[in-house]
């Protein structure tokens, strides 16, 4: 995808007319709209799941009341990796009710994951973050979904970035930085809100590939995940410097 280019718009020629270009319009409404439905169920799934365990009494088999993971928090906290390789690499065999069991399963494990952050933040400090993040997030895809401009470009330099800071993030957990924490955090932040308008063109222009194909199904639960994993990071990298911590 790295090379898109909107089919419609490349040559006037191929643009669609009439009753052609109305269909074309309503089949990528109707795709962008469920994407958008699976990614905000997804996270409202992770939030609830998040919310009910963090006041549970089997919060203590993962988590120590200071947020540090057992050994079954580690299992819990690496599976959803797990779960986006099955996702990405398997994707073709899998069917889609397949797809959509594991992104369910993926923002429940998620949502155990970040229970922590409630015993770390305060209850109003990770609301405002969450509904800053949500309104962030809206405009930045609202763009990508938008612009005329090809985003394709950025892609390599956003990865490279995002993997420069995961890269410093490990290297904090020796240093202890303060400073360094809060340049990662803010970095953070811009990577995945460029992130969110190249991955709202691409799922965008991923629907020209799969439009009447069986695959369709199957890319609007990758498209979903994409964008979920682009706002809950960007979400914690604004908790970092936005929350109130207990």
């Amino acid at each position: 995808m790295a090379n898109w280019s909107d089919p419609w718009t490349t040559s006037a020629a191929a643009a669609p007319t009439g009753a052609r270009a109305a269909a074309h319009d309503a089949g990528l409404r109707s795709y962008m709209l469920s994407v958008y439905n699976y990614m905000a169920s997804g996270v409202l799934l992770t939030g609830i799941v998040a919310l009910l365990f963090a006041n549970s009494p089997y919060m203590s088999l993962l988590f120590s009341p200071e947020g540090r993971p057992s050994g079954l928090g580690w299992v819990v906290m690496l599976a959803p990796i797990g779960l986006v390789m099955w996702l990405s690499f398997g994707i073709n065999r899998l069917s889609d009710g397949a797809a959509k069991a594991i992104f369910w399963g993926y923002a429940v494990l998620m949502g155990l994951s970040l229970s922590t952050i409630l015993l770390v933040y305060t209850g109003t400090s990770v609301a405002q973050t969450f509904f800053a993040s949500a309104a962030a997030f809206g405009g930045l895809s609202l763009y990508g979904y938008t612009t005329k401009r090809d985003l394709s470009g950025f892609g390599s330099f956003l990865i490279m970035g995002v993997v420069g800071i995961l890269v410093a993030s490990l290297l904090n957990m020796f240093f202890q930085s303060s400073g360094l924490a809060l340049v990662i955090s803010i970095l953070g932040v811009l990577l995945f809100a460029g992130l969110t308008a190249y991955d709202t063109q691409r799922i965008k222009s991923m629907y020209f590939q799969v439009q009447g194909t069986s695959f369709v199904g199957k890319s609007v639960v990758m498209g979903a995940l994409t964008l979920y994993l682009d706002f809950i990071n960007m979400f914690l990298f604004l908790l970092r410097f936005m929350g109130d911590r207990r």
